[in-house]
């Protein structure tokens, strides 16, 4: 099994850096591009295997994709009913937002289509997209009682219906799924949540001159007309804050550190680990503040603090959910103790990551983790050794344990390269701090 030895740093991160783009605009500025009629050309595009997913399936359904270059491209649909049906399976990869928006996109079109994807995605939930979809009019069939890939998404027949739906999970990809649809239906459609998720689909949406309505955490959209839906020329994506929060762990857990992470997506549906990391002590500053295609985004300081622990819950979660890994690795070095409720939906991520978490920090300081049915108690300021930890394929569960063991004593990681899911140079990036 291939495995990355990670040494631990020796003086504090220091200068700047350029976060890569954010992996949800990325994704919806290729799909939502692809309705359009004319050329939309996207920068600092995230150039990573989920991102790249979402590509070769909208190349498959009759866009025309120029790569310009690595972060550059160029894309042009056929209009909002221009889409075709594919001559091959889509592939996702392991990419849910990919599986679950283009589900919602393609539910009301007149052909079908089937989808696959890597074993991690096949045992993923589908049901909960499904489920709203179907109840619109749908006609979709999984695996295991249409909750799992592979799933084909069949010719409805007619037009989908508008609704109010209540989710039961706050879910940014089960919203927009149902949303997309709703842009097809016979009526308006609503998304109620228990908390509001986020918002990427309704920024971008309305880019495109698509404008839904807020109630609270309901969400309505209205069915668009064809000649509504209006590309705009450029799309800049700004950097991913997902990516920014392994630096933003790091640089703060490291002494000597004064780190400038340029270009981040700031979206307040998105930086619940900048509340998270300044509860617990730390010290980071927004500056450039500045807004670029309807998202928030700020070139983001950060100085390296004593860090102490904090609780928080399931309100927090839409915000932070991809987080909770990178904010584990600070608890384990922070004083006190760190709880994490309301967590259940990383029991379902790319591994069990809730599980995950507590077996590997475990391995590098036995005692640490408490892992519950939704939760996780961490016990920060215990000895941290260095030791092999598992990855489990999860790319975000490989970068989580690369600056554990930077800030620590180091790790020798198993199978590293699943990395490339969302941050290619990610390896790179931290062994320029190495140097």
């Amino acid at each position: 099994m291939e495995q990355k030895k990670i040494a631990p740093l020796t003086r504090g991160l220091t200068g700047r850096l350029r976060i890569p783009g954010d992996k949800s605009v990325s994704h919806r500025s290729v799909m939502f591009s692809a309705l359009g009629r004319t050329p939309v050309r996207i920068t600092n595009f995230l150039h990573a295997a989920d991102c790249l997913s979402t590509v070769a399936c909208m190349k498959a359904l009759g866009a025309t994709v120029e790569m310009v270059n690595d972060t550059e491209l160029v894309v042009t649909g056929r209009g909002l009913h221009g889409l075709q049906e594919p001559d091959v399976i889509l592939d996702a990869g392991n990419s849910g937002t990919t599986l679950r928006l283009l589900m919602g996109l393609l539910a009301p079109q007149p052909f079908n289509a089937v989808f696959t994807g890597d074993a991690s995605l096949s045992k993923r939930p589908m049901g909960r997209v499904i489920k709203p979809l179907s109840q619109m009019g749908a006609k979709i069939v999984g695996r295991k009682g249409n909750t799992l890939l592979p799933i084909t998404v069949c010719d409805p027949g007619t037009k989908l219906h508008g609704m109010t739906y209540e989710s039961p999970v706050a879910s940014a990809q089960v919203k927009s799924a149902i949303l997309l649809a709703g842009m097809f239906a016979d009526a308006p459609t609503t998304v109620i949540e228990p908390v509001t998720s986020r918002d990427h689909t309704e920024k971008m949406l309305a880019a495109f001159g698509v404008a839904t309505e807020q109630d609270g955490t309901a969400v309505t959209i209205r069915p668009v007309a064809d000649e509504e839906y209006v590309a705009p020329e450029a799309i800049e994506v700004p950097g991913d804050i997902s990516s920014a929060a392994y630096w933003l762990v790091l640089a703060s857990l490291v002494p000597g550190s004064h780190l400038t992470l340029e270009n981040v997506g700031t979206n307040v549906t998105r930086t619940g680990i900048l509340d998270v990391l300044a509860a617990m002590g730390a010290h980071i500053e927004h500056t450039n503040v500045r807004t670029s295609g309807g998202e928030e985004a700020a070139d983001l300081v950060i100085t390296s603090s004593k860090l102490h622990g904090t609780t928080f819950g399931k309100d927090m979660m839409p915000r932070l959910i991809d987080e909770i890994p990178a904010i584990a690795v600070a608890a384990l070095f922070a004083d006190g103790d760190t709880v994490i409720t309301g967590a259940g939906e990383l029991r379902v991520k790319e591994t069990d990551r809730l599980q995950a978490i507590a077996d590997e920090w475990n391995k590098l300081a036995p005692g640490s983790v408490v892992a519950g049915e939704d939760s996780l108690v961490i016990h920060g300021g215990m000895t941290v050794q260095c030791a092999d930890v598992a990855s489990y394929g999860d790319h975000r569960m490989a970068m989580s344990l690369a600056i554990l063991g930077a800030a620590g004593q180091g790790v020798v990681l198993g199978r590293p390269d699943c990395v490339n899911i969302s941050y290619p140079t990610f390896y790179d990036t931290l062994q320029s701090f190495m140097d």
